[in-house]
């Protein structure tokens, strides 16, 4: 394999000569400029933009929508203006709300071009440049300092210290220290294996380097995420069942209109009439309100989510947490703090945790060495302040320096009062062949002035030079062996374990001897530290469990902190549970893992592309899967997952772009919120359709039952029109204030396949119709065998105010009516007194008689609606009852 395809596998000299560079001249400007028009900007590609009008074409494709439009053109037809303006309202609302959706979702590319650094240092023509990010080429030779964004991807020839923080790409909580020397491919398992590599969007925090470039734009690694990007999104949930159901709906309603007509005109009466009326109850029949009540329902659900901390950007979004079965989270910054805290110090034979009274002398000797044996420095202002440390932000560098400080402050030593005691005079720097970092420092040995050299390092490392064991009486005898066995049995818990050692001096050795300085050391003790679960995380996992809800971690990190911190926050419960790596996926087919997907709940070391076949498998197998995370390495997963979980302040732009939700505090926790918001939310849902599709139900069963009964049309048009226009408008929208139902978050989620209309409400709609529209024909025989001229306007009232008796029995499919209380929800009281005020008018107002064709109803009359009305009451508080009594029973 050529250098230029596998660089990290070959020696920085055999790259550079690949490349056709001197790297301590560069590439000469006219070389620079024809590889420039080779290989093109150092840019990621963008797909032609979609024209705005394109965006607002597409929100007019959905079904229902056009099942509106064309009822809206019906409404027009029989001189309903009313009808047809609101319909088209409603649509265009709907349109202009997905247009924005649309258009905010393709930011998610322009986001990730903009982490390209705007200025790279180079070296051409043998001089230092700074040129455009934009303009770097393949063989240019990059100078990079600590604080750099790095431009490219780069094969590193000549470094001095340095370090990289690749958590955005690969998920790794810990900055990674830089060599040079070629890799064996049998090293190299994951992209944070490559160590003489520095990638285009991660940072330089420490040190400087030279490099060559060997890819940039698309070719890079950040690259190939963008072009993982490119997916198509999936329909939410909520977006498939209104799309079965509106498909299903319009062609029934077509069907038993086109039935009553032909009835009607067998039956002899006038063709204008039962035309007017089959058109009219095609109007009613379809919920022209849904739209605006799931959209209600969202907007308020969304804003709910604003005051818990956390932004939706797609409205469908938040009943999608509501049909989650699975949570598959990112664990850098999301599950944990994102930083390192010290978790224990072992000395001496002793355990010593930060924030209790330090066990003895050597302890404080070896948290001395730990602050002293550190290149972190106090920030702007702070290092002369007491009590500097603090706080982490007060300390800059390596995380896992700053770490060990703040653990030294717990300790109570403060790093800037011993520089000032134990000044340092020489250093030799960490580098990943010796695994070590030794610093000298002056001290005063009574009158004598002396020096003390500190180790610290992998324990691996360390131990073997250690001859001797360290204590305030003098050396003592050093078992290394079980000193090592702990270091193991604290790494396989998750914990990063760094060896402290100290050596006496009286003067200055010869570093140019480095073996032989880091020799006869004694050994101090082991800091062992963690990237800490939040706090708050580990009840959203336990709430999230309780729901029904599997949580899965996807982390870049090492297996076995994935797992501990995956058991600390109960995610697995056996602390030996398995974990899939990166590696493990790579030898797998996508058989093989979709039949692993269902036990396995940690996953490491893996790569974006990866986070996606781990996404695609678990949907593969029925679920609905929300991802989290806030690095760039994620953004691919979060827009592949039914909903993409973002975070607001640690995260980066690109995460939350491709996300469908942001948390703008970082609060793993507030995902249960949504949860619980999401179930809510398709709860009144599945309430507003119950009660529309019911009361529609009512006024088919009426009018296409009466010629059955030898009964005459019950109904006129206007009364159809108006029905439909007051039941289904105000008190369907006051639904969106239903309070959520009890247990909401006890039972499991909603399979991902199931209907709309399950749990026995297709057979609720139809009974309780058939209920409505029976007693609507009953009242109009008993009307007409008694002589009563306004037998029509009888029938219209009960169907009007049997519909308000059955929002408000509805309102919970569990708890009877007077448990929940008629002031629980006061806006759907005020709809259904509203409604029956405005039904009252176009009775007993003289002026609206004749534009409803209605007459006024005596006391008694009234008193028979309102009876036959409350009937629908009690037979749905019975229907609860029952299906208690049968869940119980089950």
């Amino acid at each position: 394999m050529p250098p230029s395809n596998a660089p990290h596998l070959h020696t920085p000299e055999a790259v550079a000569q690949a490349h056709g560079v001197a790297p301590d001249a560069g590439l000469h400007a006219d070389e620079a400029l024809r590889r420039s028009a080779t290989h093109g900007a150092n840019e990621l590609a963008t797909g032609p933009d979609r024209p705005w009008w394109h965006l607002l074409a597409d929100q007019f494709k959905d079904f229902m929508v056009l099942v509106l439009l064309g009822a809206a053109a019906i409404a027009g037809l029989v001189g309903e203006v009313t009808d047809t303006l609101v319909i088209l309202v409603i649509v265009v609302l709907n349109a202009v709300i997905g247009f924005v959706q649309a258009w905010r979702a393709d930011q998610a590319m322009a986001a990730l071009r903009q982490l390209a650094a705007a200025h790279a240092t180079v070296l051409r023509g043998g001089a230092v440049q700074v040129v455009p990010a934009s303009a770097l080429v393949p063989g240019d030779i990059v100078l990079l300092e600590a604080g750099n964004q790095i431009p490219a991807d780069l094969r590193l020839i000549e470094i001095a210290q340095l370090q990289v923080d690749e958590s955005a790409l690969t998920g790794e909580s810990i900055t990674v220290a830089k060599q040079t020397q070629a890799l064996a491919a049998e090293d190299v398992g994951a992209l944070g294996d490559c160590t003489n590599m520095a990638f285009k969007g991660t940072t330089a925090t420490h040190g400087r380097a030279r490099g060559v470039v060997v890819a940039t734009g698309m070719r890079t690694e950040l690259g190939k995420v963008a072009t993982l990007l490119d997916t198509d999104e999936r329909s939410t949930p909520l977006q498939l069942r209104l799309a079965a159901f509106g498909k299903r709906l319009a062609l029934a309603v077509l069907g038993i209109c086109a039935v009553i007509f032909v009835v009607g005109i067998l039956r002899g009466e006038a063709p204008l009439l039962m035309a007017l009326t089959a058109i009219s109850l095609a109007v009613a029949a379809i919920p022209e309100a849904l739209p605006a009540v799931v959209t209600v329902l969202l907007a308020l659900g969304a804003r709910r989510m604003v005051a818990a901390n956390a932004l939706v950007r797609r409205l469908p979004s938040v009943e999608t947490l509501g049909s989650v079965t699975t949570i598959c989270s990112d664990k850098t910054g999301t599950l944990t703090q994102n930083r390192m805290h010290a978790e224990l110090l072992l000395a001496h034979g002793q355990t010593w945790v930060p924030g209790d009274p330090l066990p003895g002398p050597v302890h404080a000797e070896a948290l001395r060495a730990a602050a002293l044996c550190n290149d972190a420095t106090a920030g702007p202002g702070e290092g002369s302040k007491p009590g500097a440390a603090q706080a982490g932000a007060h300390w800059q560098g390596d995380p896992t320096e700053t770490a060990l400080v703040l653990a030294a402050h717990a300790g109570g030593l403060e790093k800037t009062a011993l520089e000032a005691a134990c000044p340092r005079v020489q250093e030799q720097p960490f580098d990943s062949d010796r695994k070590r970092m030794t610093t000298f420092h002056q001290v005063a040995h009574g009158a004598h002035p002396g020096l003390v050299a500190y180790t610290k390092g992998a324990p691996e490392s360390v131990l073997p030079r250690c001859t001797r064991q360290w204590t305030p009486d003098g050396p003592a005898p050093l078992n290394a062996d079980a000193v090592l066995a702990s270091a193991s049995r604290l790494a396989t818990q998750g914990l990063r374990v760094l060896a402290l050692a100290r050596r006496d001096h009286t003067r200055l050795p010869d570093t140019n001897d480095i073996d032989a300085v880091e020799s006869q050391l004694h050994l101090l003790g082991l800091i062992a530290l963690i990237d800490p679960p939040r706090a708050e995380a580990q009840a959203a996992v336990r709430d999230c469990i309780s729901a029904g809800i599997t949580p899965v971690m996807i982390t870049g990190d090492h297996p076995a902190t994935a797992r501990a911190i995956a058991h600390r926050l109960g995610i697995v419960q056996d602390p030996d549970a398995p974990v899939l790596t990166g590696a493990d996926l790579a030898g797998m087919d996508d058989a093989a893992l979709r039949a692993r997907v269902e036990q396995v709940r940690v996953y490491a070391r893996v790569d974006p592309a990866q986070k996606i076949r781990i996404v695609e498998a678990l949907q593969a197998q029925g679920h609905f899967v929300a991802m989290t995370g806030d690095g760039v390495n994620d953004a691919p997963a979060l827009k592949r997952a039914d909903i993409g979980v973002a975070m607001g302040q640690g995260g980066t732009d690109v995460a939350r772009e491709a996300a469908s939700l942001v948390l703008l505090d970082d609060n793993f926790a507030s995902i249960v919120a949504a949860v619980r918001e999401g179930r809510r939310i398709y709860d009144n849902i599945r309430k507003f359709v119950r009660y529309a599709m019911t009361g529609n139900s009512g006024e088919i069963w009426t009018i296409f039952l009466a010629p059955l009964l030898l009964l005459p049309i019950p109904l006129q048009p206007i009364h159809i029109l108006w029905v439909n226009l007051v039941t289904d408008g105000l008190p369907g929208l006051a639904l969106a204030a239903e309070p959520a139902e009890p247990g909401i978050m006890q039972r499991p989620p909603r399979p991902p396949q199931e209907s709309l209309f399950a749990h026995g409400m297709w057979q609720h709609i139809l009974g309780v119709g058939l209920l409505i529209g029976g007693l609507c024909l009953a009242v109009q025989a008993w009307a007409l065998h008694t002589g009563r001229e306004h037998w029509q306007t009888m029938v219209f009232t009960v169907l009007t105010l049997a519909q308000m008796v059955h929002v408000m029995a509805i309102r919970s499919e569990q708890q009877p009516l007077w448990r929940i209380g008629l002031l629980s929800n006061r806006p759907l009281l005020g709809a259904v007194v509203l409604t029956f005020g405005l039904q009252m008018a176009t009775i007993y107002v003289p002026a609206l008689n004749p534009v409803f064709k209605t007459e006024p109803l005596t006391l008694a009359e009234l008193g028979v609606c309102v009876a036959a009305a409350l009937v629908v009451g009690v037979a749905v508080e019975l229907e609860k009852a029952w299906r208690k009594r049968r869940r119980e029973e089950g």
